[in-house]
């Protein structure tokens, strides 16, 4: 078997080189919180996949549930002979959605597919082209995808042009001077000067922002906005790809809020690990697009839809919503501690549930972004055995999306890889 340099030399002659690495050290194994690499070296995951495995590696349900559709078929295209765990989990997901009335489910493959959906079904069902979507916001890589993200680097360089009749907001962020007021601002002057509210069909919104910097939604501005769109017939889409299922302390992050959306996309930690993704939202809506206008080859894949049935069943009977919590407090504990250390350079520290992040700032500064920091930070707790991830629009905040099945002292090691970590790189 190569090794990680023998492997990082053939990725650099085979793979394109826009595709990029958190780390050079290539996975072989894993469970649960905890994954090898070619060198044999042990890690502890607080990446998980990018928010896709809240179940952890290889959870012994979902791998069942995956040994046992195996054993029945893989593949058949739903729209071609459709299967029972597809409809199964559309079930369970619309009974367990914070949607208003009846809701109804569609099932695709990646989260930006879900998105681009969301759009399509947006425009069905109000006739109307435009979409506002807020700074800070990634909602894919598709072309459509990358309009309505809030971040030029490194999503949409060269990229360009985009789809038209999208427009953004700034997303209300106290700590870097944008006001709940500014963000309403914002809109008004879209209404005023760029698109009528009555050619909106969507606004789209993260409760909590993913790649943005794990920003939560205030939920103020939520309200505000469930009630803007209810005054012009605008839809609310909120995209749960990376807040759902569990992350937040709640199966949907939009539950804090206390008012519902008419869309929400979910992907990511629905399937265990297997690519699936999907919209929930309410029935007359989902029903607006023509017979033959959703869909997808590989969408709703029946081993993927096992997955995630068990997935459900994991995060019901495991009592993964209350562990979220847990995660969450534990880290912003943990962390305000190292935060009353000056030389650390903490900036503020923020989350919902196990959805929780830190800012880098420049040590002595009131909240000057020291993203050179933030790169040195991942790459020597790397070193160190702990899987760690960066984001946020000044690139300068430390995510921590560990699954939520990790055991209490493979998390509490983590933690301490991670104040050594950051103590190595302020020392240097």
């Amino acid at each position: 078997m190569s090794n990680n340099t023998e492997l990082q030399h053939r990725r650099e002659a085979a793979v394109a080189r826009g595709v990029g690495h958190a780390t050079q050290r290539y996975a072989v194994r894993a469970t649960n919180a905890e994954i090898w690499d070619a060198d044999g070296q042990r890690y502890i995951d607080f990446a998980g996949g990018i928010g896709v495995l809240n179940t952890g590696h290889r959870h012994p349900k979902v791998m069942a549930a995956i040994q046992k559709q195996l054993e029945g078929f893989i593949h058949s295209c739903f729209q071609v002979m459709p299967y029972e765990p597809y409809i199964a989990l559309a079930e369970k997901l619309n009974a367990a959605a914070p949607i208003s009335g009846a809701a109804k489910s569609v099932f695709l493959s990646t989260g930006a597919e879900a998105v681009e959906n969301a759009v399509k079904i947006a425009r069905a069902f109000t006739k109307r082209p435009g979409v506002i979507a807020f700074s800070g916001g990634f909602h894919g890589r598709t072309m459509l995808g990358m309009a309505l993200t809030g971040k030029v680097a490194p999503y949409k360089i060269g990229f360009g042009p985009f789809p038209a009749d999208i427009y953004h907001a700034r997303f209300p962020h106290a700590y870097h001077g944008v006001s709940v007021e500014d963000a309403l601002d914002d809109l008004a002057h879209l209404f005023k000067y760029d698109i009528e509210p009555m050619r909106v069909a969507a606004l789209i919104i993260e409760p909590v922002q993913g790649e943005g910097g794990f920003t939560v939604t205030p939920p103020e501005f939520m309200r505000a906005l469930r009630k803007l769109c209810d005054e012009y017939g605008i839809l609310l889409i909120a995209d749960e790809v990376q807040s759902g299922f569990a992350r937040t302390g709640k199966l949907f992050a939009m539950e804090h809020y206390g008012v519902h959306a008419d869309l929400i996309t979910v992907a990511k930690s629905i399937g265990g690990g297997l690519p699936l993704s999907g919209v929930v939202g309410r029935a007359d809506v989902m029903d607006a697009p023509a017979v033959g206008g959703l869909g997808g080859t590989y969408g709703g894949n029946p081993v993927a839809c096992a997955a995630a049935l068990a997935v459900l069943d994991a995060i019901e009977s495991e009592g993964l919503l209350a562990r979220s919590t847990a995660i969450g407090e534990r880290l912003r504990e943990f962390v305000s501690v190292l935060q009353s250390e000056p030389g650390l350079g903490i900036g503020e520290v923020r989350g919902l549930g196990g959805m929780s992040a830190f800012e880098l700032i420049v040590p002595g500064s009131a909240n000057t972004p020291d993203p050179d920091a933030t790169k040195a930070l991942t790459a020597r707790a790397a070193e160190l055995g702990l899987i760690l991830l960066s984001c946020g629009i000044y690139a300068n905040t430390i995510r921590v999306l560990v699954p939520l099945t990790v055991e209490d002292d493979v998390f509490e090691e983590g933690l301490a890889l991670l104040g050594r970590a950051l103590g190595d790189v302020r020392a240097s």
